[in-house]
């Protein structure tokens, strides 16, 4: 029996990583001083690149944001409000970072969830779940001429597999659905916190010379 509505509950989820991705990648359209349609464009393809990219690898059509163009109109208003609140916030790339890590956690969860639903593969439905969360982020750097946040030394893709992972894990040792997301979710934001504030990363390769 689940403790909340899991219907709501992926939802919910669902609307905040939107709203919170849609934020930083206004936030970065800030950085850039574009104007309020700039803004705009950057907070909705961050907002929703991941999801479309995962929708459209899996056959989904049309994908989710057309059949509920709410999921735009929170990446419009995430925009605007940000627009004009820009010159309050005190530093813009620290705000950009915690918003990211929050969508970054909220979606691994939710696009894993979406793609193991459909009936594809544990492997398959984590990396789904990794790419709904990393591709949004990725496409705002490239609009915005910024260094790939893949290319960061913190961990950032490791925090979206553990997520995706506990996710599938606390699932199949029958816990509620619902503790399953909200497991993985806090699991993923937490490592990527720890990686912010204590720069925790995975050992990289350095070319030999």
């Amino acid at each position: 029996m689940e403790f909340l509505d899991l219907t709501q509950l992926v939802s919910w989820l669902g609307l905040c990583g939107i709203a919170v991705f849609a934020v930083s990648g206004a936030l970065d359209a800030a950085r850039k001083e574009m104007d309020i349609l700039g803004f705009m464009l950057i907070a909705t393809v961050t907002g929703l690149g991941g999801g479309t990219l995962r929708d459209l690898l899996l056959g989904r059509s049309p994908v989710y944001w057309v059949e509920e163009p709410v999921y735009v109109g929170i990446c419009l208003i995430a925009a605007v409000i940000t627009y004009f609140l820009v010159p309050v916030i005190a530093s813009r790339r620290k705000a950009l970072i915690w918003m990211d890590a929050i969508g970054l956690s909220l979606f691994c969860v939710t696009g894993t969830k979406i793609a193991y639903d459909l009936g594809v593969s544990p492997l398959i439905a984590v990396c789904m779940g990794v790419m709904t969360a990393s591709f949004g982020g990725i496409i705002r750097d490239v609009l915005c001429g910024e260094s790939l946040v893949l290319s960061q030394r913190e961990l950032y893709v490791t925090t979206t597999v553990v997520g995706a992972m506990t996710y599938l894990c606390l699932q199949w040792m029958v816990f509620p659905e619902s503790v399953a997301l909200l497991g993985g979710f806090v699991l993923a934001l937490g490592l990527r916190s720890a990686a912010i504030l204590f720069g925790l990363s995975m050992p990289s390769y350095r070319e030999s010379k």
